[in-house]
């Protein structure tokens, strides 16, 4: 007969991904006592840092950006548990495939009318961007948006592999005003995206702002470094790790959550208040109670296929890697979406001489590549890499194949009803809270950001 462990707290949270980590790390400063259910046997989600034969590498996200004062504020508060380690200064090479041929992606409007990836026309229409008057529609998708500003080369060139390793996503699916909502801002509220960013640039700011740097930035021994930091932080005696069939019920005097550990134990969680850091394709059975059409403009929610391949060499023999990495043009018609430098970017990811890869493949446009065979996987990155990388053969010391069948969710048109449909929710559910990466971006800042929002909702 299974036991039941009944819990009385002020707060539950549902995942131990970053969001919820950081949620429950800001909860932990407020002294408000929670619970963390995770179905995983370990925190961190998908963030999982690996160690294997001299080379570290992610089974997850690879690269963060200090992109808000609360990245900043969680790396100052933790610095004696977990080192943050911002990307070489050749992070900021990144290179585009044109033609076969790497090309520099130009940094600013100077390089931009120099760079051989335009055309003149568009050269001549990047001067003339901050002189365009503003789109008026706010659905506008964002293959259409930058070819009105900016042109068809822009977009092939410059936006286009940007979307592509970022989102793994079609441009024209996603919508500017909830996939890139700053992007979209600027336009909007100061007609140019390049007077937009002169005129942000002289805000004045707080000394923490001061601080986010856009920076890309890791952990020393890895992305682990910081979950693991944030999970020691909150304290392991509040997450219940293994904890199966999560589902909540509203109660009298808030909710009660019920789970089953993997011993068989009965979890009764009695909460005023309950926050969820789960994709949106788990919400069905977590939240039993919400009405079927409310969670179906939740659940509907797309999440792209990527497969990453991580490459350990233990002597590089191929062309020089001075930069972040290369992205593909959709343009260029290749079978990899990009590549990035890890070894380059941190320090000891790979043996002295080595080097340690990370290839993509997949995405919204080439989602039938996630049913391919290792061995097909491997031939394709085989061939790839021999005619990009300059390698005379392909003979890795490390190989590593990870599938992500729910990757990056993809911020379409259909995510204002969305955005709108947490908000009833949350109005209808006193004490409901809805966050995850279904809405407020999808980055690691944008996580960690959302974490901190998540919390002070419990204050």
């Amino acid at each position: 007969m299974s036991s039941i462990r009944e819990i009385d707290a002020d707060v539950v949270v549902i995942g131990a991904g970053l969001t919820g980590l950081t949620t429950a790390y800001y909860l932990k400063k407020a002294n408000i006592k929670f619970v963390v259910l995770e179905k995983a046997p370990v925190v961190g989600g998908v963030i999982q840092s690996t160690t294997e034969n001299g080379f570290t590498y992610e089974e997850g996200p690879n690269t963060g950006v200090v992109g808000n004062t609360t990245v900043v504020e969680v790396f100052e508060e933790l610095a004696d548990t977990c080192s943050l380690e911002l990307a070489a200064e050749t992070a900021k090479k990144r290179f585009i495939l044109k033609n076969g041929k790497w090309k520099n992606l130009p940094l600013g409007p100077v390089d931009a009318v120099k760079t051989p990836l335009f055309t003149l026309k568009d050269k001549f229409r990047i001067l003339g961007e901050p002189f365009r008057p503003a789109g008026k529609n706010p659905h506008e998708n964002l293959a259409s948006f930058v070819k009105r500003r900016l042109g068809q080369s822009f977009f092939d060139y410059a936006i286009d592999p940007f979307i592509i390793g970022v989102y793994a996503g079609d441009p024209n699916y996603l919508i500017p005003k909830y996939a890139l909502p700053k992007l979209y801002n600027l336009e909007q509220k100061y007609g140019s995206l390049i007077g937009g960013s002169i005129r942000k640039s002289f805000i004045k700011k707080t000394e923490q702002e001061k601080k986010v740097n856009r920076k890309v930035f890791s952990c020393k021994g890895g992305l682990s470094s910081l979950t693991r930091a944030l999970y020691e932080y909150s304290g392991s005696e509040n997450f219940i790790l293994e904890a199966q069939n999560i589902h909540v019920q509203p109660a009298e005097n808030g909710y009660t959550t019920n789970a089953e550990t993997a011993n068989g134990t009965q979890i009764r969680v009695n909460t005023k208040k309950v926050i969820s850091t789960v994709g949106a394709y788990a919400l069905q059975s977590i939240l039993p109670f919400v009405d079927a059409a409310s969670l179906a403009r939740l659940t509907s929610l797309h999440y792209t296929k990527v497969i990453e391949i991580v490459l350990g060499f233990n002597n590089w023999e191929g062309i020089e890697l001075d930069g972040f990495g290369g992205l593909i043009p959709s343009i260029e018609k290749r079978d990899i979406l990009g590549i990035l430098y890890m070894s380059t970017l941190f320090e000891n990811r790979a043996p002295k001489g080595g080097a340690l890869l990370s290839i993509f493949m997949g995405g919204v446009r080439r989602q039938d590549l996630i049913s391919l065979t290792d061995t097909e996987v491997r031939h394709i990155v085989a061939k790839e890499c021999m005619d990009l990388l300059g390698l005379d053969q392909f003979k890795p010391d490390l190989f590593k194949i990870i599938r992500h069948n729910k990757a990056i969710p993809q911020y379409g048109i259909e995510s204002g009803e969305r955005f709108e449909t947490i908000e009833q929710l949350e109005h209808q559910y006193n004490g409901l809270i809805i966050g995850g990466n279904l809405r407020n971006g999808i980055g690691m800042a944008d996580r960690m950001n959302q974490g901190k929002t998540l919390a002070e909702a419990c204050f």
